[in-house]
């Protein structure tokens, strides 16, 4: 009886992980550039089946035995938590500062205080000193790994292979990173990503589209329906455990009277 407890709380708890995924893109269904996150839900039974061969235990021993025993149930567990990559849809703005990227594996290269950092949101606009920088302030980089600066009294074009000119002269051309193995990424706040160098290559051929902007690729009523769903999976598993409380106090009781009796 108390294993099934145990059972419910650990898939209770899991939900719980998959609510707050949900929240979060829930909040960032306007946020420029942002990927959508999701996780993978299995059960212990079958991936041990699956991973045993690679444990540090041999086949048909005691000590495998024994961790069988232990561990061996069907429990909800978060298997993987991966992020979408699929483009968001392109919104038309007309400002020549929204650059849009054309291929789910290209991104902007940022400075940042924690170091260079990848990010699809192309809402850029000029700070007091002229350098292009995203919505919170961070710089740009160019291919030179120098910050964009421009000139705020010239207009701005920006052609398909990320080159900006002013003044019908070519200033800078954006740094944009092609990363191959998009699962090397690793999510840094709402639409920043950390990246192995040795990963990324410099491809600025036919990558931008100047006056669009990305949206988030968050698919609320998806998302709404998710969380109604996951929302009504807490409340079942809530259930369970009290059922279970309410059976256990019960034997404990009846335990008692019949030691005391």
């Amino acid at each position: 009886m108390i294993n099934g407890y145990y059972d419910a709380t650990g898939a209770m708890v899991t939900q719980f992980n998959r609510l707050n995924v949900i929240s979060n893109n829930l909040a960032n269904v306007n946020t420029a550039g942002f990927k959508q996150d999701d996780i993978i839900i299995g059960d212990f039974e079958r991936l041990f089946s699956e991973k045993r061969d690679n444990l540090p235990l041999e086949n048909n021993t005691k000590e495998a035995a024994k961790f069988i025993n232990r561990n061996l149930n069907k429990v909800p567990i978060v298997v993987e938590e991966y992020t979408n990559y699929d483009i968001g849809d392109l919104q038309k703005t007309s400002n020549p500062l929204d650059i849009a990227l054309k291929e789910k594996n290209q991104f902007f290269a940022i400075n940042t205080p924690n170091g260079e950092k990848l990010t699809r949101a192309g809402n850029f606009n000029l700070d007091a000193n002229g350098y292009l920088v995203t919505k919170d302030g961070y710089q740009v980089l160019d291919e030179q790994n120098n910050p964009i600066q421009l000139a705020p009294s010239y207009p701005v074009t920006i052609d398909k292979n990320g080159n900006i000119y002013q003044n019908n002269e070519k200033v800078a051309t954006f740094k944009i990173v092609k990363i191959d193995n998009l699962n090397t990424l690793k999510k840094v706040g709402d639409n920043m990503f950390d990246f192995i160098p040795d990963t990324a290559t410099i491809d600025t051929k036919n990558s931008t589209l100047q006056g669009f902007l990305e949206k988030s690729n968050v698919n609320p009523i998806r998302e709404m329906t998710d969380l109604i769903e996951t929302n009504r999976l807490v409340e079942q598993y809530q259930k369970v455990m009290t059922t279970f409380m309410d059976d256990l106090n019960r034997d404990a009781i009846e335990k008692l009277a019949n030691v005391r009796a």
